[in-house]
């Protein structure tokens, strides 16, 4: 009876040690869903860049406005018939 009890003991403390600790087990499943969540967060941060940047195109496409904004700040553009004045501090 004692070493059916010990062999029991044996297999269960192994089977747990399986569990927590060896391939698929627990510890492996909270690394996994951590990477899971970092991820997640990257998506969305990246989506909402995708986002952004999808407003802007569709701005620029439609909006003459905002084309020629855009020339005039990144690219130092004026109309014709006006003055560019550069001030220095």
């Amino acid at each position: 009876m004692k070493i059916l009890l010990a062999v029991l003991v044996v297999l269960i403390a192994l089977l747990q040690y399986r569990l927590w600790y060896g391939n698929g087990g627990i510890e492996e499943v909270k690394a996994y869903q951590q990477e899971l969540n970092e991820l997640n967060i990257e998506v969305e941060e990246k989506s909402a860049r995708n986002k952004a940047l999808y407003a802007e195109v569709e701005d620029l496409r439609n909006g003459r406005e905002t084309l020629e904004e855009r020339a005039r700040e990144e690219l130092g553009m004026i109309r014709e018939g006006e003055t560019f004045f550069q001030v220095l501090e």
